[in-house]
């Protein structure tokens, strides 16, 4: 088991590492510019350089911080981005934890993240990093509602909180189709919910000057990074477990089905990682206001809304399970 915990630690740090790269590397494209390219070929190697470079930084803890909560804040945003991914099933059978509640285990590991941007706007002593921390707190807590809602849709649909029997239960063209807006509301809020872009306002350096990791800095600073781009690939692979798939072929085309299931599952989860990077290169920052109104004014009425519809459309075709 602790080989296990190793090897997937393992990976999901490399492709954190490499995610970086080609989110540049993408973005260099769409912006009309060439992006990472001096270190190594192709600057394959910049990721690396930049962990040596943080590593080698000195962590520099402000006079008037409290120092224990200053320096526990960016672990607790690490070590909750990797915890979540112990009950992901990457593939049939391979999995750490195939706990009957996984559903519910991923929504309280990630409602849990919240506590540490709040801890470390507050330690920071600084006006600007509390004010991220706010804003960060109320976000993350209006999109996860919404959140919440889209995955009682998906529950209702297979009937299990197993996130392996989500993957595996069978679902008609017109679950799929009954299902879709639920796809978009989810893909907003997991921007939202990991402040992305254009939902990155605890981080407005616009106007907070980089919100509540204003005052970090080398490694203290990249557990917050690390932690950033873990949770984009988890809640990645979140969206392909309860809306695509996971590791099964595409639209159930059994023809399909010599490919490995880990494969599928990886092209499935690289797929919403682009849209991330697509996201951010497009849009435009959202204002503080426009945000909360479509938290609150949009997602949570329509997501309502959808749960009634979802739950009388299983009673109409008698396919609730």
């Amino acid at each position: 088991m602790l080989m296990h915990i190793g090897i997937l630690i393992g990976v999901i740090l490399g492709s954190m590492a490499y995610y970086t790269y080609a989110e540049r590397k993408v973005m260099g494209l769409m912006q009309r510019r060439q992006g990472p390219a001096m270190v190594g070929p192709f600057g394959l190697l910049q990721p690396i350089a930049d962990g040596i470079k943080l590593l080698s930084k000195e962590i520099i803890i402000p006079s008037q911080a409290n120092g224990v909560l200053f320096i526990v804040a960016p672990i607790l945003v690490f070590a909750l981005s990797l915890i979540a991914w112990a009950v992901i099933p990457v593939n049939a059978q391979l999995v750490l934890a195939d706990i009957n509640v996984g559903i519910l285990y991923l929504f309280a590991v990630s409602s849990l993240g919240v506590y540490g941007v709040i801890i470390a706007g507050w330690a920071s002593n600084s006006k600007y990093a509390f004010l991220g921390a706010l804003r960060s707190a109320s976000q993350m807590v209006s999109y996860e509602v919404s959140m919440g809602l889209v995955i009682v849709c998906v529950l209702l649909c297979v009937g299990s909180l197993n996130l392996t029997e989500v993957i595996t239960a069978d679902r008609p063209w017109w679950m799929v189709i009954l299902l879709l807006p639920m796809l978009v509301v989810f893909l907003v809020s997991i921007l939202a919910e990991t402040n992305r872009a254009p939902f990155d306002l605890p981080e407005g350096e616009s106007e907070i000057t980089g919100g509540f990791m204003v005052e970090y800095s080398a490694m203290a600073f990249a557990l917050f990074f690390l932690g950033e781009y873990t949770n984009m690939i988890m809640m990645s692979a979140m969206t392909t477990v309860l809306f695509l798939g996971g590791w099964l072929p595409p639209f159930g085309i059994e023809a399909l089905a010599f490919v490995p299931g880990i494969i599928w599952f990886t092209l499935k989860t690289f797929l919403i990682m682009f849209f991330f990077i697509w996201a951010r290169a497009t849009f435009p920052r959202y204002r503080y206001d426009q945000l909360m109104r479509l938290g609150w004014k949009v997602f949570l009425p329509f997501t309502l809304f959808w749960v009634v519809v979802v739950s009388g459309s299983l009673l109409y075709f008698d396919a609730l399970p």
